[in-house]
């Protein structure tokens, strides 16, 4: 199909026809055309990240403003957002063949507004009580749900061949909106910004003395970066007509095995990413009270984000099974360190080590995401095999589908980490021993490398891929 034709096929901000397997469409149109939605798609998912996890800073400096909640109470705060968004990625991995890409983009983006205006309010008043946090903490899960669609639709416009590093570009700069967001909040808080309009600082009382912060720029900070994004992706986003289908017909992922064995390995990889992105800045304020968290903590997402199109490029080259077996065996390795340097009361080792394994969940979101595609492709075309090319043309577009919807809901399992990491740790720290969480996770890594290598990377594996 070229350009012209392409025009011709358009209806407003919709696309009839659309193959990029097609090597002459690809080089001639559809690369341009799914760039530019990729392009706007990254800073979309970056900012419902950041809302998205907003809270891992925000309680730091609770306390510290007046709140008198437990460690308890803040934890849970860090947790909610997950547990909201990874239930609404069910619900978003079905969104885009029902709405189009770039209509759900604009609708899932404008809801960011909801708890970052909410947060601004909430945190200036003294009296707000901790139910309304937790309210609050809930809708931020908007920003986690967003990745499910953001994702689905990615992964149509590219060839197979690219998927890799389009979902690795996709997630991974998506995904630095936790370091972005750990990065700038502080310094944002740091001063009164938006003048009058951003209301008056508070009061903080920490160690070496008190100073005025205005903490409520943790939300209002993000509204005018919403706005732009949502202008962006409404003038220059497309949905695809050939990406159009019904929640019946997607719902046929439910019948597939590898749907939740995939589920199970994207909860390690990128359940501990966000997880711990969450629990990270109070996890080091509990074990080494001497550090600021807030100098260090950005640094963990930013290298688990970087890593993703990095692992997406690497399992495009040697595959993703591959890569994901080796990645959860380096996952148990760097666990293992933090275990070593937190008993040993090592700052420099138990945050070296941490990094390493952000690198690897970062690594490991990339290689699982490349592996879904090929797997359900493969299954299609192999029951399409010897039927002609029709039959091959229809397994591709339900190839396609299937995947995407998978896509989406596999990271809406994977993000229940975001929960259970947070509150795992809290839990450990309660009972004197935050070990005891890294043991756990450390068991579940092992189970995560055992399916991996069964399933999709050892000699005459079910699926390799």
């Amino acid at each position: 199909m070229t350009t012209t034709n392409l025009t011709k096929s358009t209806r407003g901000r919709w696309i009839q026809e659309w193959n990029p397997e097609d090597a002459q469409f690809w080089e001639t149109t559809g690369r341009s055309v799914a760039n530019r939605n990729l392009w706007i798609s990254v800073p979309a998912l970056l900012l419902a990240f950041s809302v998205w996890m907003v809270w891992s800073v925000v309680v730091v400096k609770l306390k510290a403003i007046g709140f008198k909640f437990s460690e308890a109470q803040e934890f849970w705060l860090t947790a909610l957002p997950a547990l909201t968004g990874a239930t609404l990625r069910i619900f978003y991995s079905f969104t885009v063949p029902i709405f189009g890409g770039r209509n759900w983009t604009v609708i899932s983006t404008v809801s960011l507004l909801v708890p970052a205006v909410g947060i601004g309010v909430a945190v200036q008043r003294p009296e707000t009580p901790y139910w309304v946090f937790v309210m609050l903490a809930l809708l931020c899960g908007f920003g986690g749900g967003n990745f499910a669609s953001s994702m689905a639709n990615i992964n149509y416009y590219f060839p197979k061949a690219r998927k890799g590093t389009a979902l690795g570009l996709n997630a991974g700069l998506g995904n630095l909106g936790v370091s972005f967001m750990q990065w700038l909040v502080p310094l944002v808080i740091s001063a009164g910004y938006f003048g009058a309009l951003g209301g008056v600082a508070q009061t903080a009382v920490e160690k070496g003395g008190t100073r005025h912060i205005w903490l409520q720029n943790a939300g209002f900070v993000w509204i005018p970066m919403i706005v732009l994004v949502v202008l962006a992706a409404w003038f220059g986003m497309n949905n695809l007509e050939g990406a159009k289908a019904s929640f019946r017909d997607q719902a046929v992922i439910f019948q597939r095995k590898h749907n939740y064995i995939m589920c199970w390995l994207y909860l390690g990889t990128f359940g501990s990413f966000i997880g711990y992105s969450a629990a990270f800045p109070k996890l080091i304020k509990v074990a080494f009270a001497d550090v600021d968290p807030l100098k260090y903590a950005f640094l963990g997402p930013l290298v688990g984000a970087l890593a993703r199109p990095v692992g997406g490029w690497i399992a495009d080259k040697l595959g993703g099974a591959r890569v994901t077996f080796w990645n959860f065996l380096a996952m148990i390795i760097a666990v293992l360190g933090v275990l070593h340097f937190l008993k040993s009361g090592s700052f420099t080792g138990f945050f070296t080590s941490f990094l390493l394994l952000f690198l690897t969940t970062g690594i490991g979101n990339a290689s699982t995401f490349k592996m879904i595609p090929v797997i359900f492709l493969n299954e299609r075309l192999g029951e399409a095999k010897g039927k002609g090319p029709t039959a091959e043309t229809e397994a591709r577009k339900a190839a396609a589908k299937e995947s995407s919807a998978i896509l989406g809901f596999s990271s809406a399992i994977g993000a229940y980490g975001g929960f259970l990491i947070p509150i795992t740790f809290g839990n450990a720290i309660k009972n004197g021993v935050p070990q005891q969480a890294l043991w756990l996770f450390l068991v579940f890594y092992l189970t995560c490398l055992a399916v991996s290598w069964w399933y999709y990377a050892r000699k005459h594996a079910e699926a390799p891929c």
